[in-house]
Formats: C-alpha cells, sequence, structure tokens
C-alpha cells in the first residue's frame, strides 16, 4: 500500500462577505493546485516485484556469497541488476523483502546458515538471521525451507542484496522439478523474493 504524505489539505481562503470574482479566481487556483498535486499522487507508478531462481545455489563452507535470481514473475519500477544477485530500485522508498530459499543439508551433521542484508555492497547491521538445517538421516539429505522479511529504506538506483553463508558446503539451496506422482507435485523454486512498497519518498 502506498500512503499518500505528500498532499497536504488545501489552505482555502476566506469568503468576502460580497462576490468577489478575484477571490473565486483565488480560490479555484488552490483547489486546482491541491487536486492536481493529489491526483499525481494517485497516479504515481507503484513499485512491486515478485522474483525467483529455478538453478541449485552452492558456495564454500563459511564463504558469503549472494543469492540470484533468473526469473521474474511480475515486477514494475524494480529490476534484477548485473549480477544477477542485484535487485535495483527505481524509486525512492520504504519496502518490505519478504524471501524464502529452499536449503538442502547433505552432511551427516546439522549444519548452521547465516543470512543477511547488503545495501550497495555494504552489510546492513543487525539484519543476520542463523538457521540450521538437520544431518543426512538414513540416506536422505536434511531439508530445511527458511525465510523472512525486511523493511527498509531505498534511494533511488540502490541495489539490495541477500548474502548466505553456510556452515559446510554441504548446504545447498536447490531447485526441485516438478514430480509426477502420485502424487503430482509443483515445481520447487530455490529462492524466491517479494517486493512491495510501504510508502514512496
Amino acid at each position: 500500500m502506498v500512503v499518500l504524505t505528500r498532499v497536504a489539505p488545501p489552505n482555502l481562503p476566506l469568503a468576502p462577505p460580497e462576490y468577489n470574482a478575484g477571490h473565486q479566481n483565488q480560490y479555484s487556483n488552490v483547489l486546482r493546485l491541491y487536486f492536481n498535486a493529489l491526483s499525481g499522487t494517485i497516479n504515481a507508478p507503484v513499485p512491486y516485484a515478485s522474483l525467483f531462481d529455478t538453478t541449485t545455489q552452492t558456495t564454500p563452507a563459511n564463504t558469503p556469497k549472494a543469492l540470484t535470481y533468473n526469473t521474474i514473475d511480475v515486477a514494475s519500477g524494480i529490476i534484477i541488476g548485473s549480477p544477477s544477485s542485484e535487485i535495483q530500485f527505481q524509486y525512492a522508498g520504504i519496502y518490505n523483502l519478504q524471501f524464502s530459499v529452499q536449503l538442502e543439508n547433505a552432511n551427516v551433521a546439522d549444519q548452521d546458515v547465516n543470512i543477511w542484508l547488503r545495501i550497495n555492497g555494504i552489510d546492513v547491521a543487525g539484519s543476520n538471521g542463523r538457521v540450521s538445517i538437520a544431518s543426512k538421516h538414513g540416506g536422505v539429505n536434511g531439508h530445511s525451507i527458511t525465510g523472512w522479511n525486511f523493511i527498509l529504506r531505498v534511494g533511488v538506483g540502490q541495489y539490495v542484496e541477500i548474502i548466505w553463508s553456510p556452515s559446510s558446503a554441504d548446504v545447498t539451496i536447490p531447485h526441485y522439478a516438478a514430480a509426477v506422482g502420485p502424487p503430482a507435485i509443483p515445481a520447487t523454486y530455490s529462492v524466491v523474493l517479494t517486493v512491495t512498497p510501504i510508502v514512496l519518498l
């Protein structure tokens, strides 16, 4: 939702006791300016994005790497940059970023994964989260899907990346193809990211 914060109520002049053409014109001009500003704000572009990845992502143990995306589901005013880990913003604002990653652990011990944010290549203080992925058991790799959201202030032309770093290279972010079944199961994207505006600045 875009909150209207840039349109102030009109300061309408007080009417004189008798009809006055100059006052009437001034009154109309104030209303015209107000409604033009209101219309411009309401009709302004609303940026949004839904992105995902259909590859398996890997990185060595304790080696930070940015999540990447190879598919735009829907988007306006937000693009995938180069490299494809960069989410670039064409409008300044405060945004809600919601992500999820499908994690897999082929190690016989539980493993941890750290996930945090970078804006323009700089780590965001306090943004890290740590999750544990169950060990391989009974010949089956451990699996988990995890995600959360961030509320961020982003400027025009800035880019955001989500960084991950596992405690073992045996932890991956896999893409699973659709299963014919039974039961039939849709494909699993390795990474999903949605971006919605809270307020444009």
